[in-house]
Protein backbone atom coordinates (compact mmCIF):
# COMPACT_ATOMS: atom_id res chain seq x y z
CA UNK A 1 0.00 0.00 0.00
CA UNK A 2 1.31 3.28 -1.18
CA UNK A 3 1.57 6.28 1.14
CA UNK A 4 0.24 9.92 -0.07
CA UNK A 5 2.70 11.61 -2.66
CA UNK A 6 3.49 15.43 -3.49
CA UNK A 7 1.97 14.87 -6.78
CA UNK A 8 -1.17 13.25 -5.39
CA UNK A 9 -1.55 16.60 -3.11
CA UNK A 10 -1.40 18.34 -5.95
CA UNK A 11 2.39 19.30 -6.68
CA UNK A 12 4.04 18.26 -9.54
CA UNK A 13 7.86 18.78 -9.26
CA UNK A 14 8.81 17.39 -12.59
CA UNK A 15 6.22 19.37 -14.35
CA UNK A 16 7.71 22.40 -12.51
CA UNK A 17 11.02 21.15 -14.23
CA UNK A 18 9.82 20.87 -17.17
CA UNK A 19 8.65 24.37 -17.27
CA UNK A 20 11.94 26.18 -16.35
CA UNK A 21 13.68 23.83 -19.08
CA UNK A 22 11.11 24.82 -21.83
CA UNK A 23 11.52 28.57 -20.67
CA UNK A 24 15.32 29.29 -20.51
CA UNK A 25 16.06 30.02 -24.23
CA UNK A 26 13.30 32.58 -23.71
CA UNK A 27 14.73 33.76 -21.09
CA UNK A 28 18.00 33.87 -22.04
CA UNK A 29 16.91 35.88 -25.10
CA UNK A 30 16.10 39.25 -23.10
CA UNK A 31 19.75 39.20 -21.11
CA UNK A 32 21.57 42.43 -21.57
CA UNK A 33 25.52 42.16 -20.67
CA UNK A 34 25.24 43.22 -17.27
CA UNK A 35 23.11 39.85 -16.16
CA UNK A 36 25.68 37.44 -14.34
CA UNK A 37 23.51 34.46 -14.15
CA UNK A 38 21.69 32.01 -15.29
CA UNK A 39 18.09 31.13 -14.48
CA UNK A 40 17.22 28.54 -11.70
CA UNK A 41 19.42 29.69 -8.91
CA UNK A 42 18.46 31.60 -5.85
CA UNK A 43 18.72 34.93 -6.81
CA UNK A 44 19.49 37.35 -10.14
CA UNK A 45 22.36 38.69 -10.51
CA UNK A 46 22.71 41.88 -12.14
CA UNK A 47 26.69 44.05 -12.50
CA UNK A 48 24.69 47.84 -12.67
CA UNK A 49 26.80 49.98 -15.33
CA UNK A 50 26.52 53.97 -13.44
CA UNK A 51 29.23 55.28 -15.55
CA UNK A 52 26.67 56.94 -17.47
CA UNK A 53 24.91 58.34 -14.53
CA UNK A 54 26.35 61.32 -12.59
CA UNK A 55 23.64 60.88 -9.71
CA UNK A 56 22.25 57.14 -10.23
CA UNK A 57 18.90 56.55 -8.80
CA UNK A 58 17.48 53.30 -9.03
CA UNK A 59 13.39 52.75 -9.94
CA UNK A 60 11.02 49.88 -8.82
CA UNK A 61 7.36 49.39 -9.56
CA UNK A 62 5.22 46.09 -8.30
CA UNK A 63 2.54 45.19 -10.50
CA UNK A 64 -0.60 42.58 -11.89
CA UNK A 65 -3.14 42.80 -14.79
CA UNK A 66 -5.92 42.25 -12.78
CA UNK A 67 -8.88 40.43 -14.22
CA UNK A 68 -7.46 41.15 -18.26
CA UNK A 69 -6.91 37.10 -17.02
CA UNK A 70 -10.16 36.27 -17.06
CA UNK A 71 -10.82 37.18 -21.13
CA UNK A 72 -7.28 35.24 -21.59
CA UNK A 73 -9.10 32.43 -19.59
CA UNK A 74 -11.73 32.12 -21.57
CA UNK A 75 -10.42 32.91 -24.91
CA UNK A 76 -7.75 29.91 -24.27
CA UNK A 77 -4.94 32.48 -24.80
CA UNK A 78 -1.81 33.01 -22.75
CA UNK A 79 1.20 34.31 -25.01
CA UNK A 80 -0.18 38.00 -24.54
CA UNK A 81 -1.24 38.62 -20.88
CA UNK A 82 2.71 38.34 -19.96
CA UNK A 83 3.33 41.19 -22.62
CA UNK A 84 0.51 42.96 -20.84
CA UNK A 85 2.36 43.17 -17.53
CA UNK A 86 5.86 44.00 -18.12
CA UNK A 87 5.10 46.80 -20.81
CA UNK A 88 2.60 48.21 -17.25
CA UNK A 89 5.56 48.35 -15.34
CA UNK A 90 7.53 49.80 -17.81
CA UNK A 91 5.43 52.76 -18.23
CA UNK A 92 4.98 53.19 -14.66
CA UNK A 93 8.71 53.84 -13.81
CA UNK A 94 8.93 55.95 -17.43
CA UNK A 95 6.70 58.38 -15.54
CA UNK A 96 9.75 59.40 -13.29
CA UNK A 97 12.20 59.55 -16.81
CA UNK A 98 13.77 55.93 -16.16
CA UNK A 99 14.86 53.52 -18.15
CA UNK A 100 14.37 49.61 -17.47
CA UNK A 101 16.83 47.47 -16.51
CA UNK A 102 15.50 44.27 -15.26
CA UNK A 103 12.30 42.16 -14.25
CA UNK A 104 11.30 39.77 -12.35
CA UNK A 105 8.22 37.75 -12.51
CA UNK A 106 5.76 35.47 -10.26
CA UNK A 107 3.16 32.44 -11.83
CA UNK A 108 0.77 31.36 -9.15
CA UNK A 109 -1.63 28.55 -10.17
CA UNK A 110 -3.72 25.38 -9.85
CA UNK A 111 -1.39 22.96 -12.06
CA UNK A 112 1.38 23.70 -13.16
CA UNK A 113 0.80 22.70 -17.69
CA UNK A 114 4.24 23.58 -19.57
CA UNK A 115 2.63 24.43 -22.23
CA UNK A 116 0.41 27.42 -20.16
CA UNK A 117 3.63 28.71 -18.61
CA UNK A 118 6.17 28.85 -21.72
CA UNK A 119 3.19 30.61 -22.94
CA UNK A 120 2.95 33.13 -20.56
CA UNK A 121 6.68 33.35 -20.11
CA UNK A 122 7.03 34.26 -23.97
CA UNK A 123 4.86 37.52 -23.56
CA UNK A 124 7.31 38.21 -20.73
CA UNK A 125 10.24 37.83 -22.94
CA UNK A 126 8.77 39.84 -25.86
CA UNK A 127 8.11 42.89 -23.35
CA UNK A 128 11.59 42.58 -22.17
CA UNK A 129 13.28 42.52 -25.60
CA UNK A 130 10.80 45.10 -27.06
CA UNK A 131 12.43 47.56 -23.94
CA UNK A 132 15.38 46.25 -23.66
CA UNK A 133 14.64 44.94 -19.80
CA UNK A 134 16.59 41.40 -18.67
CA UNK A 135 14.19 38.95 -17.52
CA UNK A 136 16.47 37.78 -15.04
CA UNK A 137 14.43 35.86 -12.55
CA UNK A 138 11.03 34.19 -11.33
CA UNK A 139 8.75 31.96 -9.55
CA UNK A 140 6.49 29.71 -10.75
CA UNK A 141 4.15 28.33 -7.72
CA UNK A 142 1.60 25.19 -7.93
CA UNK A 143 -1.24 25.78 -5.25
CA UNK A 144 -4.23 23.56 -6.60
CA UNK A 145 -5.97 23.96 -3.61
CA UNK A 146 -6.11 28.52 -4.63
CA UNK A 147 -7.20 28.41 -8.10
CA UNK A 148 -9.24 26.40 -10.52
CA UNK A 149 -7.91 24.26 -13.55
CA UNK A 150 -6.81 26.68 -15.92
CA UNK A 151 -6.49 29.48 -13.62
CA UNK A 152 -3.15 31.80 -12.94
CA UNK A 153 -2.16 35.17 -11.41
CA UNK A 154 0.67 37.07 -12.48
CA UNK A 155 2.97 39.64 -10.87
CA UNK A 156 6.11 41.12 -12.28
CA UNK A 157 8.83 43.97 -10.30
CA UNK A 158 10.61 46.20 -12.31
CA UNK A 159 13.99 47.70 -11.61
CA UNK A 160 14.87 50.74 -13.79
CA UNK A 161 17.64 53.83 -13.23
CA UNK A 162 17.22 57.44 -13.87
CA UNK A 163 20.00 60.14 -13.30
CA UNK A 164 18.87 62.37 -10.13
CA UNK A 165 18.84 65.32 -12.38
CA UNK A 166 16.97 63.90 -14.59
CA UNK A 167 14.26 62.74 -12.74
CA UNK A 168 10.40 63.70 -13.59
CA UNK A 169 8.45 64.27 -10.57
CA UNK A 170 5.39 67.18 -11.85
CA UNK A 171 7.33 69.47 -9.05
CA UNK A 172 7.93 72.12 -11.53
CA UNK A 173 4.13 72.08 -13.08
CA UNK A 174 2.95 75.43 -13.18
CA UNK A 175 -0.76 77.29 -14.16
CA UNK A 176 -0.75 77.16 -18.25
CA UNK A 177 0.66 74.38 -18.83
CA UNK A 178 -0.72 72.04 -21.97
CA UNK A 179 -1.74 68.08 -20.97
CA UNK A 180 -0.39 66.35 -24.49
CA UNK A 181 -2.40 62.87 -24.75
CA UNK A 182 -1.17 59.68 -26.56
CA UNK A 183 -3.65 57.02 -27.86
CA UNK A 184 -3.84 53.64 -26.05
CA UNK A 185 -4.80 51.26 -28.17
CA UNK A 186 -7.97 49.64 -25.99
CA UNK A 187 -8.17 49.05 -22.06
CA UNK A 188 -4.48 48.10 -21.43
CA UNK A 189 -4.78 46.55 -18.27
CA UNK A 190 -7.53 48.00 -16.15
CA UNK A 191 -11.58 48.75 -16.00
CA UNK A 192 -11.96 44.96 -16.54
CA UNK A 193 -14.41 43.93 -14.07
CA UNK A 194 -16.67 46.30 -15.29
CA UNK A 195 -15.98 45.53 -18.98
CA UNK A 196 -16.81 42.16 -18.34
CA UNK A 197 -19.84 42.81 -16.20
CA UNK A 198 -21.30 44.74 -18.92
CA UNK A 199 -20.19 42.70 -21.81
CA UNK A 200 -20.56 39.14 -20.92
CA UNK A 201 -22.92 39.49 -17.51
CA UNK A 202 -25.46 42.02 -18.84
CA UNK A 203 -25.35 41.99 -22.66
CA UNK A 204 -24.63 37.93 -23.06
CA UNK A 205 -21.81 38.24 -25.44
CA UNK A 206 -19.13 35.23 -25.51
CA UNK A 207 -15.27 35.95 -25.52
CA UNK A 208 -15.82 34.48 -29.52
CA UNK A 209 -18.78 36.76 -30.18
CA UNK A 210 -17.54 38.91 -33.59
CA UNK A 211 -18.69 42.24 -33.45
CA UNK A 212 -18.57 44.51 -36.66
CA UNK A 213 -17.76 47.88 -34.96
CA UNK A 214 -14.26 46.13 -33.94
CA UNK A 215 -14.11 44.12 -37.17
CA UNK A 216 -12.85 41.30 -34.68
CA UNK A 217 -13.84 39.27 -31.74
CA UNK A 218 -14.94 40.87 -28.34
CA UNK A 219 -12.10 38.84 -26.61
CA UNK A 220 -9.60 40.02 -29.14
CA UNK A 221 -10.79 43.65 -28.90
CA UNK A 222 -10.45 43.20 -24.51
CA UNK A 223 -6.54 40.92 -25.19
CA UNK A 224 -5.30 43.76 -27.03
CA UNK A 225 -2.18 44.26 -25.47
CA UNK A 226 -1.13 46.84 -22.77
CA UNK A 227 1.04 49.74 -25.35
CA UNK A 228 4.67 50.58 -24.07
CA UNK A 229 5.47 54.09 -24.69
CA UNK A 230 9.23 53.43 -23.75
CA UNK A 231 10.20 53.74 -27.32
CA UNK A 232 8.27 56.97 -28.00
CA UNK A 233 8.42 58.89 -24.80
CA UNK A 234 12.19 58.38 -23.63
CA UNK A 235 13.75 60.31 -27.09
CA UNK A 236 11.62 62.77 -26.75
CA UNK A 237 12.56 63.22 -22.72
CA UNK A 238 16.01 63.90 -24.11
CA UNK A 239 14.71 66.39 -26.16
CA UNK A 240 12.21 68.52 -24.45
CA UNK A 241 11.26 69.86 -21.18
CA UNK A 242 9.00 67.67 -19.90
CA UNK A 243 7.42 68.53 -16.60
CA UNK A 244 5.35 65.82 -15.64
CA UNK A 245 4.13 62.12 -17.04
CA UNK A 246 1.37 60.29 -16.19
CA UNK A 247 0.44 56.48 -17.09
CA UNK A 248 -2.91 56.42 -17.48
CA UNK A 249 -4.17 53.20 -15.36
CA UNK A 250 -6.94 52.73 -12.80
CA UNK A 251 -8.29 55.50 -11.99
CA UNK A 252 -8.85 57.36 -15.30
CA UNK A 253 -7.68 60.56 -16.59
CA UNK A 254 -7.77 62.48 -13.93
CA UNK A 255 -7.19 60.56 -11.05
CA UNK A 256 -3.91 59.96 -12.59
CA UNK A 257 -2.95 63.08 -13.59
CA UNK A 258 -4.05 64.35 -9.69
CA UNK A 259 -1.16 62.06 -8.85
CA UNK A 260 1.41 63.98 -10.13
CA UNK A 261 0.14 67.96 -10.05
CA UNK A 262 0.77 70.22 -7.46
CA UNK A 263 -1.91 70.10 -4.89
CA UNK A 264 -2.40 74.01 -5.43
CA UNK A 265 -3.42 73.92 -9.08
CA UNK A 266 -6.63 72.06 -10.72
CA UNK A 267 -6.74 69.91 -14.18
CA UNK A 268 -9.10 70.95 -16.87
CA UNK A 269 -9.67 67.99 -19.38
CA UNK A 270 -11.48 68.89 -22.93
CA UNK A 271 -13.56 65.22 -23.07
CA UNK A 272 -14.18 66.10 -26.77
CA UNK A 273 -10.27 66.80 -28.01
CA UNK A 274 -10.15 62.99 -29.08
CA UNK A 275 -12.45 60.42 -30.29
CA UNK A 276 -12.84 57.69 -27.89
CA UNK A 277 -12.00 54.40 -29.13
CA UNK A 278 -15.01 52.08 -30.22
CA UNK A 279 -14.77 49.52 -27.35
CA UNK A 280 -15.26 52.14 -25.33
CA UNK A 281 -18.73 53.84 -26.58
CA UNK A 282 -19.55 49.90 -26.93
CA UNK A 283 -19.30 49.74 -22.80
CA UNK A 284 -20.82 52.35 -22.47
CA UNK A 285 -23.71 51.82 -24.16
CA UNK A 286 -24.38 48.02 -23.91
CA UNK A 287 -24.31 49.23 -19.67
CA UNK A 288 -26.02 52.31 -19.82
CA UNK A 289 -22.81 53.48 -17.68
CA UNK A 290 -22.52 56.82 -16.07
CA UNK A 291 -20.06 59.11 -17.80
CA UNK A 292 -18.60 59.65 -14.32
CA UNK A 293 -18.03 56.05 -13.92
CA UNK A 294 -16.20 55.68 -17.41
CA UNK A 295 -13.93 58.03 -16.95
CA UNK A 296 -12.75 56.99 -13.35
CA UNK A 297 -12.63 53.46 -14.91
CA UNK A 298 -11.28 53.74 -17.79
CA UNK A 299 -8.25 55.38 -20.06
CA UNK A 300 -10.85 56.11 -22.61
CA UNK A 301 -8.06 56.02 -25.48
CA UNK A 302 -5.57 58.15 -24.17
CA UNK A 303 -2.74 55.62 -22.25
CA UNK A 304 0.07 58.53 -21.26
CA UNK A 305 -0.15 61.80 -20.83
CA UNK A 306 2.89 64.34 -20.74
CA UNK A 307 2.71 67.49 -19.17
CA UNK A 308 4.92 70.90 -21.38
CA UNK A 309 4.98 74.53 -20.81
CA UNK A 310 2.59 75.76 -23.55
CA UNK A 311 5.44 77.12 -25.83
CA UNK A 312 6.63 73.52 -26.31
CA UNK A 313 3.14 71.78 -26.94
CA UNK A 314 3.35 72.52 -30.88
CA UNK A 315 6.81 71.30 -31.56
CA UNK A 316 5.97 68.12 -28.82
CA UNK A 317 3.21 67.17 -30.44
CA UNK A 318 5.07 67.78 -34.05
CA UNK A 319 7.62 65.39 -32.77
CA UNK A 320 5.46 62.59 -31.87
CA UNK A 321 3.09 62.77 -35.30
CA UNK A 322 6.58 62.09 -36.95
CA UNK A 323 7.36 58.91 -35.07
CA UNK A 324 4.42 58.05 -36.16
CA UNK A 325 1.96 58.17 -32.77
CA UNK A 326 -0.98 60.51 -32.74
CA UNK A 327 -0.91 63.46 -29.86
CA UNK A 328 -3.60 66.06 -29.34
CA UNK A 329 -3.53 68.27 -26.72
CA UNK A 330 -6.23 67.37 -24.17
CA UNK A 331 -6.39 69.83 -21.82
CA UNK A 332 -4.53 72.11 -19.55
CA UNK A 333 -3.49 72.91 -15.97
CA UNK A 334 -5.44 75.90 -14.19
Amino acid sequence: MSGITYKESGVDIQAGEESVRRIKSLVKQTFRPEVLTDIGLFGGLFRADFKDYRKPVLVSSVDGVGTKLKVAFAMNRHDTIGEDLVNHCVNDILTSGAKPLFFLDYISLGKVDPDMVTKIVSGFARGCKHSNCSLIGGETAEMSDLYRPGEYDLAGTIVGIVDEDKIISGKDIRKGDVLIGLASNGLHTNGYTLARRVLFDHAGLKADSFIGELNQTIGEALLAVHKCYLNLVSPLIDRFEIKGIAHITGGGIVGNLSRIIPASLKIKIDWKSWLTPVIFRLIQKLGDVPEDDMRRAFNLGIGMILVVAPEKADSLRLAIENAGEMANVIGRIE
